[in-house]
Parts: C-alpha cells; structure tokens; sequence
C-alpha cells in the first residue's frame, strides 16, 4: 500500500466518484438528445448513433494504452489531466457544426473514458483500508448510476429548455471542476506497477477473465442495441416532455440497482450475474409490447434496477479473477465494456435505419441471453 491515513480518504474516493460521473454522463449524453441533434446536424437517427460508437471504440483502445503510456507518472495527475481533456472535448461539441468535427471531439471523449475507467475502476483498495474496498468500489462505480439519475435527464432537460448545445457546454464547465477536485483531494497515487502491453496479455489468457470478459461484450451490447434507441420507443407510449422524467426514474433504480449488485457480487459475483442477465432480456422486451405509459414507468424501473449491477458485478468477477493484477484487469474491463457499447449502438443503429426501434430491442434481448449461456457455461466449468 502506497498511501497513508487511508481513513481519511473517503474525500477522494467521492472526487474519483465524480470523475466516473462526468465520463459517464458524457459517452451517454447523445442518448437523451439524439433526435434535436440528428435534427440540427442534418442526419438520421441513426447515423447520430456514431456520437455513441466511436467514443466506445477509442475508449476501448485508450483502457490499455493510457496506462502503458503513462509508465510510473502518478495516478492523480493523470486522472485530473484526463477529465480536463473531457472537459475540452465537450465544449468543442458544444460549438461543432456538422457530425464530422462532433465526432473528432467525440474521439477525445472516448481516449478520456478509457483513461479515467482503466485507472479509477481498481483505486477503491487504495483509498482506503482493504475492509472498506468493496464499498468504496461501489461508490466509485455509483458514477454509472448517478450519471444516469442526474446526468442524462439533466442533460436531456438542459436541451429541452436550452438546446442541446448547452447540455455539452455546461458538462465541459463540469468536468473542469471535477478536475480540480482530483487534483486537490487525490493523495498521491505512484503506480503500482509499470503496466506493460504484455502484462494485459497475460491476464486475458485466464480462463474466468475470458469468460467474464464475454459477459461484459454480450450484456453490455444487448443493453446499448437498445437503451441508445430507447426515446424513439419511449416517444410511441407517451409525450415527448415526459420522456427526462422517465429516464430519471431508471437512473434511480440504477443506483439502487449498483449498490444491492455490489454487496451481492461482493459474496457471489457470478449468482449475481445470472439474474442480472435473466432480468434484462424481459426488461427490454417488455418495453415494445402495448403496455401503457404506467407500464412503460415499472419496465424501466426493473430494467434500470438489472443494469445498475450490471458495471460493479463484472468487475468484481474479473478483479477476483485477477487480483495481482487489478490495472491490467481494469483495463480489459473498461476495453470489453466500451467495444460493447459500441457495438450495441452501432447494431441498434443498423437496425434502426433498415427496419425498426422494436427490432433493435430485440437483438438487445437476445444478446443478454446469450450472456446468460455465458454464465452458465462458466458455471458449468467450474463445478466440473
């Protein structure tokens, strides 16, 4: 352990918190917004989607590369340096005219969602004592759900009443602060080890990393085929000003959903999963069929409960899996979950434009199930 007083620093893992809160918010902001931007910015829905795809994918590229790069330079510094480059990034999509210039900046959103996840994911354990690391693990993860309590539906508010362009404008202004934060409350944070490419090679060739890391790739893609696409649906069942208040009801069940998924995976992260990856696929096919603006409110609420777990659970299996070696872990984590996203939203995308919203849910509904051959699967090896 390379800190010091670590009862003290519940501060920073609040500051870290609030990091994966702006990254979060940011690769899901279009979510919100992606009818008024298609709109201005002269594309289909569908083509919009690229504001979500090609974050992911450089994410996915910067999880190993951002650590590697940085060799031994201290873990505070890079965070802050990283979330003040997603604060650039944004106020750059804040001003973009066309799809061409949002999506360069939206490449330097997806280097910093890498960087911040493939550091911030495993610091938990290091910010304070080892009893207290599953809990502080939750409360960095809680960023994903809070995101979606307070970011997305504040961002699709902002938009509504300002424009869209505001909603990136006031999250750059954000994200400067929570830069400043982390720079103010991190302790220092020398690396652990010097991480090499080939470090995160070895890791991978683990049986149990593998197998969560499929999990990761089909949950997450299942769930983004869909939740990219979810206002066209949403805007079927009820009026379109209603739509920021039904996002905020699945953001709640979010982060109530990450908190009971930490404490279970902390004791069976595997179990966990399983329900996770039976729930989801119901939730999303629920959601097209004639349900009613009541019903629409209780499908997101179940599906927003299932994917709360859905961040924090993957990563306790592949940290349990790996615990020599939690950057490396972290790094295929973040890498797995962001192509994952990409790859749902560009599948749902496709979808989209060629047939149907409803169509792109129900591919989101059969590659959650087939996460749940996955884990069953592994089960299956284990017990042998």
């Amino acid at each position: 352990m390379t800190t010091t007083d670590l009862t003290t620093r519940w501060p920073a893992v609040l500051a870290v918190a609030a990091a994966t809160f702006s990254v979060v918010t940011a690769e899901m902001l279009p979510v919100g917004l992606l009818t008024p931007m298609a709109a201005e910015l002269g594309v289909s829905e569908g083509l919009a989607g690229l504001t979500m795809t090609v974050p992911g994918l450089l994410a996915a590229l910067a999880a190993p590369l951002v650590p590697v790069a940085a060799g031994r330079m201290d873990r505070r510094w890079l965070l802050a340096g990283l979330v003040a480059l997603l604060a650039a990034a944004n106020l750059v999509s804040a001003v973009s005219p066309n799809l061409a210039l949002m999506v360069g900046a939206r490449v330097l959103v997806g280097v910093a969602i890498g960087g911040v996840w493939a550091i911030a994911a495993g610091l938990g354990g290091r910010l304070v004592p080892q009893e207290s690391a599953g809990t502080a693990t939750s409360v960095i993860f809680s960023g994903i759900a809070i995101a979606s309590v307070l970011g997305v539906p504040a961002g699709t508010f902002v938009g509504e009443f300002g424009g869209w362009r505001t909603s990136f404008a006031v999250l750059g202004v954000l994200a400067l602060l929570v830069a400043g934060l982390l720079a103010v409350l991190l302790p220092p944070l020398p690396a652990e080890e010097a991480m090499r490419l080939g470090t995160v090679r070895d890791v991978a060739r683990g049986r149990a990393v593998r197998s969560g890391l499929l999990v990761v790739l089909f949950l997450v893609s299942g769930h983004f085929a869909a939740y990219t696409y979810v206002r066209p649906i949403l805007e079927s069942i009820v009026d379109a000003k209603l739509i920021g208040a039904l996002l905020l009801a699945y953001g709640l069940a979010g982060v109530v959903g990450n908190f009971l998924g930490g404490a279970s995976a902390a004791k069976q992260p595997r179990h966990t999963l399983m329900v996770i990856a039976a729930v989801l696929p119901a939730a999303v096919v629920a959601l097209v069929l004639p349900i009613g603006p009541l019903g629409a409110v209780l499908v997101l609420l179940v599906w927003g409960l299932a994917y709360g777990g859905v961040s924090v659970s993957t990563q306790t299996w592949l940290l349990t899996a790996a615990p020599q070696s939690r950057e490396a872990a972290s790094a295929l984590f973040v890498s797995a979950f962001n192509i994952a996203i990409s790859l749902g939203a560009f599948l749902g995308g496709r979808a989209v434009d060629a047939i149907s919203p409803t169509v792109a849910f129900s591919l989101g509904a059969l590659l959650a199930l087939a996460a749940l051959a996955t884990i069953t699967a592994a089960r299956t090896r284990t017990a042998s």
